[in-house]
C-alpha cells in the first residue's frame, strides 16, 4: 500500500516550553489524512468488482474453458494500470505542490481523480475503463504524495509520527470500504453492481477537495514562497493563537532560519538528490526510495489486489466475506501502530514487523503445498497465519514507512526527494500487480505458483530485515533539525545511543543546542577533510 514529507525545524508547536495541547491544528492536519480513504478504497475496489459477473459480461470474452471472463494480460492490465498513473501523479506532485502549494495542489488532484473515477463509468469497453483506470492513478499518485506533506509540515513534532501514520490507518479503512461495498452490490445483475462502487469514490474526492478547501496552507510552504504575513495566520490557526502571539514569531523565525540555512545551499534538481554531501542526501534519497520499495515487497498487495480470487482459488467458501475480516484486521492492527510510532520507535518496529511477515508468509506456503483445498482444517489454518501476517504489516511497516519517509529529507529537496520515494512506492506496486496474475494463474505462459508465491514474499521479508538493521535510523521523538544533525553524525546502526544524546541536548538547549551540534559536526568534517 501506498503518503510523505515534512518539513525541518521542531515541527510546528515544538519549541521548547509549547504545551502539547494543540487540538486544532491535530485535528486539521489529521483531516488531511482523509486522502487516505479515496486512495485505500480505489485500491481495494478493483479485487471484488472484476469478479463481478456484470463487469466480466460488460468487458470480458467468453473463454477456452466455455465461460465468459477476462484474460490473465487483461487482468494484469487493468489492476495495475493504477499504478502507472499513481507513478506518474507521485511525480507531478513535487512541482504542483512546489507551484500550487500543499493545500491547493490537493484540491487539483482531487479534480484530476474524479475524471478517472467519470471515465471508469462511462465505460463499455476495456480500452475507455483502462484510462479511467490511468487518470485515477493520476490523482491518487499526487493525493499520497502531498498529503503526509502538508500533515508533516503543519503537525507538532511531538505527534508528528502518529499524524501521518493516520493517513495509513486511512488507507486501511478505505480498503475495508471498499470490501463492504463490493459484498453489498455483488449480487445485482445490472450494471450498478460494479458503477455503484465505482461512483461512491466521488464522495471521498468531494470530501477531501471540500475539507482542503477550509484548511490552512502549510506555513513553511508560505513562508518559501514569501508570503509572510499569510505564513502568520496559517501558523496561528494551527496553534490556535493570534497571528501577533509571540509563539507565533517565535515558530515563524525558527522556519526562517532553517529556510535561510537551507537556501545557502541553492536551489535544487532532482540531480541534487543524488549527490554525496556532507548531510547524506543521497543516502537519505535512497533509504527513501528502497524503503518503499521494500514495503511493496512485502507482498501485501497480493492479498489486497488479489486477495478475493485467490481465495477462491484456494477452495474457500465465502471469500468476499474473507475479504472483509483480512480488511478489518488491517484497519484494526493499524491503530496499535499508530500508538506505538512515538513510543516504540520506528526502527525497532520495522525489524519487528519483518521478523513477524516473514515467519507468517513461510508457514503459509508450507501449509498451502502440505494441505488439501478440501482440508477445512488446514483452510482455516492458512487463512489465521494470512491474518497475522496482515496485523503484522498493518501495525509496521504500513504507516512506518511513510513516517520515515516523512521525516528523512531536508527542506531544499524534500519535495523532489519524496515524490521519488512516492513514485518508487507505485512503481513495484505496478510491477508487482502486473505480475501476479502470471506468477500464481493456471495455463500456459503462467507459472502457476498458487499460495506458494508466499515463498517469494517471504524471501523479500527477509531483505526488509536486512534493509532496515543497515539503512534505518531511530528517529522517535527529535524535531526535523536533530534528524539532520543525526545523519551527518552518526550511522543507522549506532543511532539509538546518538538519538538519546540528541533529545537531552534539546530538551536542555531548546532547538538552539540543535543548532550548535550541528556546526560542531559541520566543523569536524571540515577538519577532517
Amino acid at each position: 500500500m501506498a503518503g510523505g514529507p515534512a518539513a525541518t525545524g521542531p515541527g510546528i508547536g515544538g519549541s521548547g516550553g509549547t504545551p502539547k495541547n494543540k487540538w486544532a491544528g491535530i485535528i486539521m492536519t489529521a483531516f488531511a489524512a482523509f486522502g487516505g480513504i479515496l486512495f485505500g478504497y480505489d485500491t481495494g475496489v478493483i479485487s471484488g468488482i472484476k469478479e463481478m459477473p456484470n463487469w466480466l459480461e460488460t468487458f470480458g470474452k467468453l473463454q477456452p474453458n466455455g465461460k465468459i471472463g477476462i484474460s490473465t494480460s487483461t487482468e494484469s492490465l487493468v489492476v495495475s494500470i493504477l499504478s502507472a498513473g499513481t507513478f506518474f501523479g507521485a511525480l507531478l506532485a513535487a512541482p504542483m505542490g512546489d507551484l500550487m502549494g500543499r493545500k491547493w495542489g490537493l484540491v487539483g488532484a482531487c479534480v484530476v481523480f474524479s475524471v478517472g473515477v467519470a471515465l471508469q463509468m462511462a465505460a463499455t469497453a476495456i480500452p475507455l475503463y483502462t484510462v479511467g483506470r490511468v487518470g485515477a492513478g493520476l490523482g491518487v499518485g499526487m493525493v499520497s504524495c502531498l498529503v503526509p506533506m502538508y500533515q508533516s509540515e503543519c503537525s507538532p513534532k511531538w505527534i508528528r509520527g502518529a499524524v501521518v501514520s493516520c493517513y495509513q490507518w486511512a488507507i486501511t479503512i478505505g480498503i475495508l470500504l471498499a470490501s463492504v461495498v463490493n459484498n453489498a452490490t455483488k449480487d445485482r445483475t445490472d450494471m450498478a453492481s460494479w458503477r455503484i462502487p465505482t461512483g461512491v469514490q466521488f464522495i471521498w474526492a468531494a470530501i477531501l477537495a471540500a475539507g482542503m478547501f477550509v484548511l490552512p496552507e502549510s506555513p513553511r510552504y508560505l513562508i518559501k514562497r514569501g508570503r509572510e504575513e499569510d505564513a502568520a495566520k496559517a501558523l496561528a490557526r494551527l496553534l490556535s493563537a493570534s497571528p501577533h502571539d509571540p509563539e507565533v514569531a517565535a515558530e515563524l523565525n525558527e522556519i526562517r532560519a532553517n529556510l535561510r540555512a537551507e537556501e545557502e545551499l541553492g536551489e535544487s534538481s532532482y540531480l541534487d538528490c543524488f549527490k554525496p554531501t556532507h548531510n547524506k542526501i543521497l543516502f537519505r534519497t535512497l533509504t527513501g526510495i528502497f524503503l518503499q520499495a521494500w514495503q511493496q515487497l512485502t507482498g501485501i498487495n497480493f492479498i489486497f489486489y488479489y486477495g478475493t480470487t485467490f481465495f477462491v482459488r484456494s477452495g474457500i467458501r465465502n471469500p468476499f466475506i474473507i475479504s472483509i475480516a483480512t480488511n478489518v484486521v488491517n484497519v484494526g492492527m493499524t491503530v496499535p501502530g499508530i500508538w506505538l510510532v512515538d513510543r516504540a520507535g520506528r526502527r525497532r518496529l520495522l525489524l519487528i514487523g519483518a521478523l513477524g511477515m516473514l515467519i507468517c508468509e513461510f508457514i503459509v506456503a508450507i501449509v498451502g503445498v502440505t494441505v488439501s483445498e478440501t482440508n477445512m482444517a488446514g483452510q482455516k489454518v492458512l487463512i489465521a497465519f494470512i491474518c497475522i501476517y496482515i496485523a503484522f504489516f498493518a501495525a509496521t511497516w504500513g504507516p512506518i514507512a511513510w513516517v520515515v519517509t516523512g521525516e528523512i529529507f531536508p527542506l531544499n529537496v524534500r519535495a523532489k526527494a519524496m515524490s521519488m520515494s512516492t513514485a518508487s512506492n507505485w512503481l513495484w506496486n505496478f510491477g508487482i500487480g502486473y505480475a501476479t496474475p502470471y506468477l500464481v494463474n493456471p495455463g500456459e505462459g503462467n507459472a502457476n505458483l498458487g499460495v506458494k508465491v508466499f515463498f517469494i514474499w517471504g524471501s523479500t521479508c527477509v531483505g526488509c530485515l536486512v534493509f532496515t538493521y543497515f539503512c534505518i535510523p531511530e528517529t522517535k521523538g527529535l524535531s526535523l533539525e536533530a534528524i539532520d544533525v543525526l545523519y551527518q553524525n552518526t550511522t543507522p546502526i549506532n543511532s539509538v545511543a546518538y538519538r538519546r544524546r540528541l533529545i537531552a541536548e534539546e530538551d536542555a538547549h531548546g532547538p538552539a543546542g540543535i543548532f550548535t551540534e550541528k556546526e560542531i559536526g559541520e566543523k569536524e568534517l571540515r577538519e577532517h577533510v
